[in-house]
């Protein structure tokens, strides 16, 4: 009967977490900032979505070589993101160092910027919406 009920708070503490972090990027934005912090331990991929409104999603794979810090990763993740993006629709740079800020330009729609995957350890990602 313990192990029952364990399983079922499980169940339902993931079921919660899901609708979180679906919660958390629902609204579409003209701004994001992307926050690095430490040093990636291994290397590894991260993987990001850039979806406008009403148009195609499109994945960004940046390579982060082992041990890079948290401003060589802001640079290589900006320069994957201006060279995969382009510079017609986006205004994409570094900020402080370990951000990344991205904003669309003119007449661009709003768009979400996802996550969805990061092989790496020791290195925090956050993504903001502004």
């Amino acid at each position: 009967m313990g192990v029952t009920i364990r399983r079922m708070l499980a169940v339902v503490a993931l079921a919660g977490m899901a609708c979180v972090s679906t919660i958390a990027y629902a609204k579409p934005s003209g701004s994001w900032r992307i926050v690095f912090d430490h040093v990636a331990d291994n290397e590894g991929l991260i993987v990001l979505r850039v979806a406008p409104i009403e148009g195609t999603p499109t994945d960004v794979e940046i390579k982060i070589p082992a041990k890079t810090t948290e401003n060589g990763v802001a640079d290589l993740v900006s320069d994957t993101l201006k060279a995969k993006l382009g510079s017609d629709n986006f205004r994409i740079g570094v900020d402080d160092g370990e951000e990344v800020v991205i904003k669309k330009r003119g007449k661009t729609k709003n768009f979400d910027l996802t996550l969805v995957s990061n092989s790496l350890t020791g290195l925090s990602i956050n993504i903001e919406r502004h």
